[in-house]
């Protein structure tokens, strides 16, 4: 059984990989974002998509610790 999960997770990361560079090569468009003045230069629009996924992989964990924490102190300080 534990050689039969092992080939399905191979399984699974192996088709998550291929998604991923199909979504890659499928979007080499070249493209400059500008916000309030700020241009970047032109990349891919693949870049741009895996760089904000990223971002908001990393702040969904941290402002979850952030406003939990906060939430915690606030339920402790009233139990008390």
């Amino acid at each position: 059984m534990r050689g039969f999960k092992g080939v399905i997770l191979a399984l699974l990361v192996l088709f998550v990989v291929l998604v991923i560079l199909a979504f890659v090569l499928e979007n080499q468009q070249g493209v400059a974002l500008a916000f309030l003045g700020w241009t970047t230069p032109q990349m891919p629009v693949s870049v741009f998509v895996t760089v904000a996924l990223i971002v908001g992989l990393v702040a969904g964990p941290v402002l979850g610790l952030v406003f939990g924490r906060k939430l915690n102190k606030s339920r402790i300080s009233r139990s008390t």
